[in-house]
């Protein structure tokens, strides 16, 4: 095994859900392929006292329900994963994939209809977190299809993932807290704060932040991580934005997003290519028109797209919004089974004004 997976798992447990004697711990592989990364975090997991359950399922799975169920099956939802978001008391996901266009050619109201009914399960996982409930964190595994769409070798891929991660580094948990120390002075910055201004080549836009927060992203709920966001208050955002890179959600690539809103409700929504279906995804539910997050990607170790948005919405120098479920914690209210982020490059003259102050230029931060 690459010792930097055994590093990786270490970092995962021990930093990012800080795993202690008795908890329940998730391991949940997002494909068979990630076995090394589920293998080492299982024995870390023992290590720490902790015991696992694991949610692995064969890689055809979910193809074949979206494609063969009945739509009594789909909305039954998955029970398992609904008990386990009742039970567990750490969720670690593990990205990976042999096949990222697996669910390329499934028919989008389907995959909506199974996503609705996961909602119960999705609610619970969000109000958990952020009642400090259940500890989280998201992760990839550097596969060879994940490479792939990332225009990689799977080692350069490997080097690219591990160093996002700092997993290469002697001591990647004290980079990652020195990371945390950086970001908690914007965030700090940021509290009490109300209106927010971004504006730039691609975008155009207002949003009120009065009475939300901003979460510093350090490496505990995602990794690689890299961001500060918030869930902006639902009926404020007004203007639009060109999202800079392809927006990908469920297997399928939507080209030249392009949304404009009016009192927080996407009004208009067009793309270059896959534009239906921006549209059919949007129209989810009620909340799917309505941002559910605005962030600021940080991570000076990811300068490049992926395709994948665990990484690419972490770019240093870009923001993100998601259409769609707020998180609580950040005190947004917004409810959806959609959540789809979507990043614009920030590098090349765009600008963040906080309460007419500047905040944010050409993909760097004012404070001094």
């Amino acid at each position: 095994m690459d010792p930097r997976t055994l590093k990786h798992a270490e970092i995962l447990v021990n930093y990012c859900t800080e795993v202690k004697q008795g908890d329940l711990v998730m391991i949940h592989p997002y494909d068979l392929v990630a076995e090394p990364l589920a293998l080492a975090v299982y024995q870390q997991v023992l290590e720490a006292g902790g015991h696992a359950v694991f949610n692995m399922r064969p890689n055809a799975a979910q193809e074949l329900l979206l494609k063969s169920g009945s739509n009594a099956q789909l909305d039954r939802g998955d029970p398992y994963y609904h008990w386990l978001m009742e039970n567990i008391d750490v969720r670690i996901a593990i990205k990976a994939s042999s096949n990222t266009r697996s669910l390329s050619n499934v028919d989008p109201a389907r995959q909506a209809r199974y996503q609705k009914a996961l909602t119960p399960a999705r609610k619970l996982f969000f109000d958990r977190q952020a009642a400090g409930e259940m500890a989280w964190v998201v992760t990839q595994y550097p596969a060879l299809a994940n490479a792939q769409d990332a225009e990689m070798s799977l080692m350069e891929y490997q080097d690219f993932v591990y160093q996002a991660t700092m997993t290469h580094l002697d001591d990647p948990v004290g980079a990652w807290q020195e990371f945390s120390e950086r970001q908690q002075k914007l965030v700090d910055w940021l509290a009490g704060k109300k209106q927010i201004s971004v504006k730039g080549e691609n975008i155009d836009l207002t949003l009120s932040i009065a009475g939300r927060s901003f979460i510093n992203a350090d490496g505990r709920r995602n990794l690689p991580d890299g961001e500060i966001f918030t869930g902006p208050v639902e009926d404020s955002v007004n203007g639009w934005v060109r999202f800079t890179y392809p927006a990908i959600y469920n297997s399928r690539e939507v080209d030249g997003v392009e949304l404009t809103f009016e009192e927080g409700k996407v009004v208009k929504a067009t793309a270059a290519k896959g534009e239906d279906y921006l549209n059919s995804v949007l129209d989810t539910d009620d909340g799917a028109r309505y941002l559910g997050e605005f962030a600021i990607g940080t991570n000076s170790h990811i300068q490049q797209f992926t395709r994948n948005i665990l990484f690419d919405e972490k770019i240093g120098g870009t923001v993100h919004m998601a259409v769609g479920a707020s998180y609580p914690d950040t005190g947004g209210k917004n409810q959806s089974a959609v959540h789809w982020d979507m990043i614009c490059d920030m590098r090349s003259g765009g600008e963040i004004q906080v309460d007419g102050e500047l905040f944010y230029k050409d993909g760097g931060f004012q404070l001094q």
